[in-house]
């Protein structure tokens, strides 16, 4: 069984994750509107989340269409670019208007979490390296 954590497996497709996470951001909506928080900040931070998104399929789209070191690098450093611009837009935004910087952070968080959770899990059932999907 201990090996099941450190076998090496194929990485998983990102786009059913991606969906999942943008479904709970979509779903934050009517708690912000029923809880009565400020809407500009789920708005804020669903665009945060989409643009994510859409920057993360641009990396992936790069990477799996060229199969080289310098790909590998661009995606790297892009990965680590759209956490960063994120982080800097809630601060900035937090910064003006703290409840708003908040629910920005927290639609984010909620599909973030989202979208990690079911990485995780496709990854740990998914086909090890090597062998087929069934």
């Amino acid at each position: 069984m201990s090996g099941a954590w450190t076998q090496p497996r194929r990485p998983p497709d990102s786009t059913l994750p991606a969906i999942a996470g943008t479904a709970v951001v979509v779903l934050a909506l009517p708690v912000f509107l029923i809880l009565d928080w400020p809407v500009a900040g789920w708005a804020l931070g669903a665009f945060l989340w989409i643009a994510s998104v859409g920057f993360g399929l641009l990396l992936h789209r790069l990477h799996t269409r060229t199969d080289n070191l310098a790909a590998a690098g661009v995606t790297a450093f892009g990965m680590m670019f759209r956490a960063i611009a994120v982080m800097v837009v809630v601060f900035a935004a937090a910064a003006s208007d703290a409840w708003l910087g908040v629910a920005a952070a927290l639609v984010y968080a909620v599909g973030y979490s989202a979208e990690l959770g079911l990485s995780l899990v496709s990854y740990y059932t998914g086909p090890a390296a090597g062998r087929t999907a069934e």
